[in-house]
């Protein structure tokens, strides 16, 4: 990724898909991991996880989103040692599916035109309400905010990473990878 100005400072650019509107209804992979890819949240052992209160607090404020957030679902997810996966599904934010997997299973793949003006654009300075970001941030917010307040030395890696799911059989495939992600732990990259 390179550094672009914004105001006469450099910054990251985004790692999101910037001809996405991700507050389009659909179905989202999500990978949150620590800072440093600190094993905070607790450890694997014999295939199950272990949490440590910091993972506790991390799986309890995810199953919230859906309290905290209008129009969402949650799909799978799992709180590893040093990462969070889970899948999120937008369903009633009226922006249609933009290519995403159909949540009503109507359709595989509903297809579009990008626009001429990216939506990355326009979302650096507005992530949008109800947004995989706002979503995504206002969990990392919680659970940091849970964890200093008792205490515990704890934090985030500065981005998250997606995927958006654009049909069936990637849905089923990450939700089976995801349940089955403790068992995989040794080969995970996310290991070590």
């Amino acid at each position: 990724m390179a550094n672009d100005k914004f105001q006469n400072k450099y910054r990251i650019s985004s790692a999101r898909l910037q001809s996405w509107d991700y507050a389009s209804d659909g179905a989202y992979f999500i990978t949150i991991c620590t800072k440093e890819r600190m094993n905070y949240f607790g450890e694997i052992e014999k295939g199950k996880m272990k949490f440590s209160p910091i993972g506790a607090i991390a799986d309890v404020l995810w199953c919230e989103i859906e309290n905290h957030a209008k129009n969402v679902e949650l799909g799978h997810f799992v709180v590893m040692p040093n990462h969070v996966h889970g899948i999120i599904l937008l369903n009633g934010n009226g922006s249609g599916t933009n290519g995403a997997y159909d949540l009503n299973h109507t359709n595989d793949v509903e297809t579009r035109q990008p626009p001429l003006r990216t939506i990355g654009i326009q979302r650096f300075q507005n992530q949008g309400k109800n947004s995989v970001s706002s979503i995504i941030g206002g969990y990392k917010s919680a659970v940091t905010k849970h964890a200093n307040r008792l205490g515990f030395e704890f934090g985030w890696q500065s981005r998250f990473y997606d995927h958006i799911i654009r049909d069936a059989q990637s849905f089923e495939n990450i939700s089976h990878y995801i349940v089955n992600n403790p068992d995989n732990w040794e080969k995970d990259k996310f290991c070590g």
